[in-house]
């Protein structure tokens, strides 16, 4: 190991410090399973109706190709950079740049996403049970940011540890809720619900009702692929970090489904398209759980919502830090970002809790907190969409060049080829471009999600232009993977790389 690789191994990331579980959780609650449920999935229930089952397995099937994709290349590649070390690796350095400028909005969008679902969660339910001025939601969001900060310095132990505990009770209290509703309905309980019967919404009648209904049901599963930037803190990472992707999109898909069928069968399949909008927008919380369990299932969904949210915020905030700090280690950032402090990445955290708080705040102000939120959403499918797009294309490239002896048709080839299909309809509706006839153009504020994400892009590319004449080897430093070197792996690039 030479010197260089020593100095970085003690001012590096804490190796081993994150256990399977804790690498697991860090994927299943930056899903956010509960606020998906709650939220998410009844977006896509407005074009699905009664048939909204069928599409929480369609995108669970399109998540899942770009997952085994994600944790093909995640087995190789254990590291901080994540996205755009795969993508470097398998492309080209230059797209690998561009991928992890792309990140880079993704998760910093993340923060004040959720500090604003805090927001109008919790001003919501005060003002409807104890009369608080729903003005107050600022507080909620600044509190959570606050909050998640404090995790976040307190290192990636403590923060991985908490998000274990918070994740286990909202899906405990979700699956308990549902099995609760199943057995309630009794002989309302119907396998037509798996087919396009109900598929009811006059405008996207059955199939194409489905079909937009997934699309919009990908927002609930973005988030598996997470526990890819904590890589090199994790515990055996060539093994966990690829199990934590497939089994986090896998088994929070399977809770979606149990979710949706509950609701869809108690609620009632022919009037699912009003779902999104019954018990003042939270059904949930305010119609279902009341219905099972009466107060103390209201209760015990509203925190168990709140607890969705701060552990969302912790795992962004863990993805967000390390991503930062992997770009300032090779100083696509300032340098000051590949700094630790008791080995967390402080001018990152820092960094995160600013945009948190000051994006939710603008955005609450200028228009409210969950026009807000949706606005940061659609930004949000309109960055990992392409992404998705990308690395399933990496690891067929990488796979083919470099791993010749793995490659294989099936998991190389096949399954990441379906996967780079299966995104491209959710990005042109992120986008709101028309180029499917179920896929209309974007109301404002909406529609100035995607210019945002594209003017955010040009920025990268001229950056990346600069980058490229004056200093080449940092774009070439985004191959890297430090793992790899700093437990004396020798050369971070593959074979024929360089």
């Amino acid at each position: 190991m030479t010197q260089d690789a020593r100095e970085r191994q003690t001012q590096g990331l804490r190796r081993g410090a994150v256990g399977s579980t804790g690498v697991l959780f860090q994927s299943i609650t930056f899903m956010a399973p509960a606020i998906a449920t709650a939220f998410s999935i009844p977006a896509g229930i407005a074009f699905s109706g009664g048939s909204a089952v069928l599409s929480v397995i369609l995108a669970l099937i399109a998540s899942m190709l770009a997952a085994v994709s994600i944790g093909q290349l995640a087995k190789h590649m254990p590291t901080a950079g994540s996205f755009y070390t795969y993508v470097s690796n398998g492309i080209h350095p230059a797209v690998g740049f561009l991928v992890g400028w792309a990140f880079l909005l993704g998760i910093l969008v993340g923060g004040p996403f959720l500090a604003l679902q805090m927001g109008f969660v919790v001003a919501g339910t005060t003002n409807s049970e104890w009369g608080w001025s729903p003005d107050l939601w600022w507080i909620w969001a600044v509190l959570v940011c606050l909050f998640v900060f404090w995790l976040g310095y307190r290192g990636i132990k403590a923060s991985t540890g908490t998000g274990i505990l918070l994740g286990a009770f909202e899906i405990l209290v979700f699956v308990a809720l549902s099995l609760t509703l199943i057995v309630q309905a009794g002989g309302d309980n119907t396998l037509e619900v798996f087919g396009t019967h109900y598929a009811n919404n006059p405008d996207y009648s059955g199939f194409s009702g489905v079909i937009v209904g997934s699309i919009y049901t990908i927002l609930a599963f973005i988030g598996f692929e997470e526990a890819a930037p904590i890589a090199e803190e994790a515990h055996e990472p060539h093994r966990t970090v690829n199990r934590a992707i497939i089994y986090s999109c896998l088994g929070i898909g399977l809770f979606y489904i149990l979710n949706t069928y509950a609701s869809t069968i108690t609620f009632g399949p022919a009037q699912m398209t009003g779902f999104v909008g019954a018990g003042d927008g939270n059904p949930w919380q305010n119609l279902l759980a009341r219905d099972a369990w009466g107060t103390v299932g209201f209760v015990l969904v509203f925190f168990a919502l709140i607890n969705s949210v701060i552990a969302n915020q912790n795992a962004a905030n863990n993805s967000s830090t390390r991503t930062m700090f992997s770009m300032g280690r090779i100083r696509l950032l300032p340098a000051q970002f590949g700094a630790l402090t008791r080995g967390s990445p402080m001018l990152a955290l820092i960094a995160q809790l600013v945009v948190s708080i000051g994006v939710a705040l603008w955005l609450g102000k200028q228009y409210d907190p969950y026009t807000g939120f949706v606005i940061l959403a659609t930004i949000l499918v309109d960055i990992f969409a392409p992404m998705y797009i990308l690395l399933n294309i990496a690891c067929i490239a990488y796979f083919w060049r470099y791993r010749r002896d793995e490659f294989s048709w099936w998991l190389h080839g096949l399954v990441p080829v379906a996967g780079a299909i299966a995104f491209i309809p959710a990005f042109c509706a992120g986008a709101g471009i028309p180029v499917f006839s179920f896929i209309t153009a974007l109301p404002k504020p909406l529609s100035y999600a995607g210019p945002a994400a594209a003017i955010w892009m040009v920025i990268g590319l001229v950056y990346l232009i600069v980058l490229m004449l004056k200093r080449p080897d940092r774009i070439l430093e985004t191959r890297r993977v430090f793992a790899e070197e700093e437990n004396g792996g020798g050369s971070q690039l593959p074979a024929g790389a360089g």
